[in-house]
């Protein structure tokens, strides 16, 4: 089985994703990573030099080869891959592969994210929580509909770590 994280960045993909893993005794792959080492540049230099048409094509490329070539893997994506090309359909006409939309509220995103800006090239920018929550609420506003496609969504709102993995044990047993 293949199972797909969902979520807004500093959603708990990762974090989450690898706990998982260990407790199912599977593989670990965030799609952001796998992407950089195919293509020998981190993502913010791959938006820089080749454009983000050239990444977006690329992340769908790679999503495909990933979910088609592996097995016993949870699989991290990047926030913003539902929302591009065709990726929600090849994950949800994929057997044995189960999405789940990791969904915590904005302000619990923003406080979290508002600290570790610094590290994310798309919001390292943004200077005020204020203007994190609006940047981030719009965001959201525009990427809903490609998170709910998920086959699950799971509330991660005041949840410890070992609360959400008990929680998606339950939708993969």
């Amino acid at each position: 089985m293949i199972i797909v994280l969902i979520g807004y960045m500093g959603s708990g993909k990762s974090t989450i994703g690898k706990e998982l893993a260990t407790v199912l005794d599977y593989g670990f792959l965030d799609l952001d990573d796998y992407i950089s080492d195919k293509e020998n540049a981190s993502i913010p230099e791959i938006f820089k030099k080749k454009g983000e048409i050239y990444f977006r094509k690329k992340e769908t490329e790679y999503l495909s080869e990933v979910i088609s070539t592996s097995e016993n893997l949870v699989l991290a994506l990047g926030g913003g891959t539902p929302c591009y090309g065709n990726n929600m359909d090849l994950i949800n006409d994929k057997a044995n592969l189960i999405s789940i939309y990791l969904k915590l509220s904005i302000p619990l995103l923003a406080k979290r994210l508002f600290q570790e800006r610094a590290n994310r090239p798309l919001i390292s920018h943004i200077n005020s929580e204020t203007d994190l929550l609006e940047f981030i609420g719009k965001h959201l506003f525009e990427r809903s509909p490609y998170y709910s496609k998920s086959q699950f969504t799971l509330n991660t709102d005041h949840k410890t770590k070992q609360e959400i993995i008990e929680s998606l044990l339950v939708h993969l047993i």
